[in-house]
């Protein structure tokens, strides 16, 4: 689970690296992340968001990458439309963190088996970004990605970076 993070680029990239793993391991993203910012051009939301079909299928050819032709149309998709809430928030950092009120929520778990799947939070927000029309957004992308981005903060009591 990651520290807060306000860089637009990196929320961008977390959003569709939590994508992309949907129904798969998360160290099989992770071993690729490196690929991912390769073949996405270090997730700059503005050049991803003018891929064309072109692109597309150079990245259904990168091995490095998962070939998931969804998940990759999804990276642009939800591009496309982080533009435009950069334009509507000032900022993808104002648009994710006004549903924790700009601050980490910290939970007091002991034990694992306490960590939610997902929360209110994370079906207010999937249920937003749907609307919007953005892909690959359930509630519980929603919460690795709020864990991943430091909105909530499931470290253990007995963990150092409680």
């Amino acid at each position: 689970m990651g520290s807060p993070s306000s860089c637009d680029s990196l929320l961008f990239e977390l959003l569709c690296l939590e994508g992309a793993q949907a129904g798969l391991n998360w160290l099989t993203i992770l071993k690729r992340r490196e690929a991912y910012r390769a073949a996405f051009d270090n997730f700059n939301i503005h050049k991803i968001a003018n891929y064309d079909e072109h692109k597309i299928g150079s990245l259904m050819n990168n091995q490095a990458i998962i070939r998931n032709r969804l998940k990759i149309e999804s990276v642009i998709n939800n591009a496309r439309l982080a533009v435009k809430l950069q334009e509507e928030f000032g900022s993808l950092d104002n648009y994710f963190w006004q549903f924790v009120d700009n601050k980490t929520i910290k939970h007091h778990f002991s034990s694992v088996l306490e960590v939610p799947s997902f929360d209110a939070t994370a079906i207010r927000l999937s249920q937003d970004l749907k609307r919007r029309g953005f892909k690959f957004i359930g509630p519980t992308i929603c919460y690795a990605f709020m864990q991943s981005c430091g909105m909530v903060n499931d470290h253990l009591k007995t963990c150092f970076r409680y």
